[in-house]
């Protein structure tokens, strides 16, 4: 299909962004309230918008893979493995995550113990098969998992990624029930039984929504879609309906390509990405390119595929705000949502991020105008909190916003400090809907002197779509092994079937001998563990260069790259400041000038001040200097 528009779509908690790209280089951008119970009208209707009559190809980040496992609200599922562990996903690791503890709240399972079913069978570590599933034995499971309502199936056997012989015999005796399938190897070809079953299962479990989901939206032939995945590529609508899980982080993945984007074109490398929008923040570190990895956790469950290294907080402008029995003030990770939204959109009555800067004067309305909002209704709720907290009004809104700011400072500490880099080394990239308004502030509190707000902060996940490429991640598990470049090969040649004229990235998961965890680094030609070493230290303050390296999984990766946007800024405008405005900053109220952000020149300007933009506003304290670059980022200095 000949396409002369390509449409970013970012469907998020409180707004879906839609980033429109012409075939003369323009970009346009706009938002509508995202449906909760009907996300697929909202971005039909907004490509509907957008296009016209025109064939677009769309990539879209989606949260029904995220939103379906951290609701449990996905399929009936069963979960087929080997006989003697059908209680894999309730026993996990045994790791504690809070550690003094002595009573954790258990992970909440979603296959209940009557949909796991054993099956006789058994590889060993060496991929050697000791026994095969008796076909009489299929016959009974099969008719089992028809009696037990599932609507999906996932498979995983032991060692399986060095042999998945017994899976294939299982699924072939499964496709008769016509199911959503999954097996393993398929899914993650990993060692590590546990995180390649709980992958695998959550594969199954999301599996069927994202395939109904995505048959509503190439109901219409106008539109071919393509799915943003984790890993900062993107992938076709087909197979992201065979892998929904490598779509779990789709959103944030986009925000991440987004801000590394547009800072490198105002010729920023070393970044924090801090991505506020209405329900949540979502953060990460650029070093030249994204961090990634293998080993991530959603809602305790850990997902193993590749995936950029992002940290979410349940702090984004609609998150409530409380005082609990204590006396003491909260804000997260309940939010307000689209529905009924912060107070000030005319329907909630809790009191939110949103509605504190809308009482210390940071926002009058949103969209740029379209959007007014109810002064007085944030107030009434803001002001609950304030008699709890004897406080003034301006103070509790105040007080809102510090805590807000604590929980995403630590947030950012996660994806740095932890990760053995210091913040100030790096510049702050803000952008959703809030992060302009807390930015400079939380920058204060890391010793970071350089914030940038990009040109369309509050639809950066949805530009970053467009700035993405179609990647595919192929992987085999080779501990102990030796045919190392056969193995390659082999993936290779899968890859380049699949995505021909891909340029070809190979990678592997390294560790010490004795440790039990990785790192992946580019594969190291001639078996030069350098960067390991290197890489080692970084993460935890040493490195053995003597040791033995054991190399554990070996990773390709497709890429097609596609054609870009030109990230370029828009003319500016000469005129005089629109207005002031007496707003709350350095700790009291304050007259501050209000420009559009379309007047901002790249001459340094000092703060205090507030800049304004559709989609997003930003809050430039005094002492913070701001100006305009190249990319038509808004660069502000300390």
């Amino acid at each position: 299909m000949e396409t002369s528009m390509r449409i970013g779509v970012d469907a998020g908690g409180t707004f879906t962004d839609f980033v429109v790209l012409h075939d003369d280089g323009r970009i346009k951008t706009f938002k509508l309230r995202s449906n909760p119970h009907s996300p697929a009208a909202v971005i039909l209707a907004g490509l509907r918008q957008a296009a016209g009559q025109q064939k677009v190809e769309v990539v879209h980040g989606s949260t029904v893979a995220t939103n379906a496992l951290l609701e449990r609200k996905g399929v009936r599922t069963a979960f087929v493995t080997t006989s003697g562990f059908e209680d894999i996903l309730e026993i996990g690791r045994q790791n504690r995550p809070e550690l003094y503890n002595l009573t954790p709240q258990p992970i909440e399972q979603f296959i209940p113990r009557d949909l796991r079913f054993g099956v006789a069978e058994r590889a060993y570590h060496d991929g050697t098969l000791a026994l095969r599933p008796d076909a009489a034995e299929l016959r009974r499971l099969a008719a089992r998992i028809e009696r037990s309502g599932a609507k999906a199936v996932a498979i995983c056997f032991l060692h399986a990624y060095r042999n998945p012989a017994n899976e294939r015999t299982v699924a072939r005796a499964s496709r008769e029930l016509n199911l959503y399938l999954c097996t393993s190897h398929e899914i993650s070809p990993e060692f590590r039984e546990y995180e390649r079953a709980a992958t695998t299962t959550v594969n199954a479990y999301v599996g069927p929504l994202m395939d109904t989901y995505l048959a509503d939206l190439e109901k219409d032939r106008q539109f071919r879609i393509s799915i943003m995945q984790s890993n900062g590529g993107f992938l076709s609508a087909r197979d992201a309906r065979r892998h929904a899980v490598r779509t779990i982080l789709s959103g944030p993945a986009g925000g991440v390509i987004g801000a590394a984007g547009v800072a490198r074109a105002g010729g920023f490398r070393k970044l924090l990405g801090f991505d506020m929008g209405g329900t949540s923040t979502d953060v990460s570190l650029i070093d030249n390119t994204p961090r990634e990895t293998t080993e991530s956790s959603i809602d305790g469950l850990p997902i193993r595929v590749p995936m950029l290294d992002i940290h979410t907080v349940g702090a984004g402008g609609g998150s409530i705000a409380r005082v609990d029995a204590g006396g003491l003030l909260h804000v997260g990770p309940e939010s307000a949502g689209s529905d009924p939204g912060p107070a000030c959109y005319g329907k909630g009555v809790e009191p939110t991020v949103t509605d504190a800067h809308v009482v210390l004067g940071r926002i009058d309305a949103l969209l740029g105008g379209a959007m007014p909002i109810d002064l007085e209704r944030a107030a009434q709720a803001v002001d609950r909190i304030a008699k709890k907290l004897k406080l003034t009004r301006e103070a509790a809104a105040a007080g809102i916003v510090r805590v807000a700011n604590a929980n995403m400072e630590r947030a950012i500490r996660v994806v740095s400090v932890e990760r053995g880099y210091d913040p100030h080394d790096f510049a702050l990239v803000a952008f959703g809907g809030c992060g302009g308004l807390h930015a400079c502030e939380m920058a204060e509190e890391l010793g970071i002197r350089t914030v940038l707000v990009p040109q369309y902060a509050g639809a950066l996940s949805a530009l970053g779509m467009l700035l993405a490429d179609s990647v595919r991640d192929y992987s085999a598990g080779v501990l102990a092994q030796t045919n190392l470049e056969q193995q390659f090969q082999t993936l290779e040649k899968r890859a380049l079937r699949e995505s021909p004229q891909s340029k070809i990235e190979r990678t592997a998961d390294l560790r010490y001998k004795g440790q039990s965890y990785e790192l992946n680094v580019p594969w190291p030609a001639g078996r030069n563990f350098s960067a390991f070493h290197q890489a080692h230290a970084r993460a935890f303050g040493y490195s053995i260069p003597q040791g033995e390296v054991e190399i554990v999984t070996i990773r390709v990766r497709a890429r097609l790259t596609t054609a870009k946007p030109r990230l370029t800024a828009a003319r500016a405008t000469t005129s005089a400041p629109t207005s002031t405005r007496r707003i709350w900053t350095s700790g009291g109220m304050r007259a501050v000038s209000v420009l559009q952000r379309a007047q901002i020149t790249r001459t340094a300007q000092p703060g205090p001040a507030l800049v304004l933009d559709y989609g997003s506003t930003t809050l430039i304290p005094a002492k913070w200097t701001f100006r305009r670059d190249r990319a038509g980022n808004l660069v502000i200095e300390r």
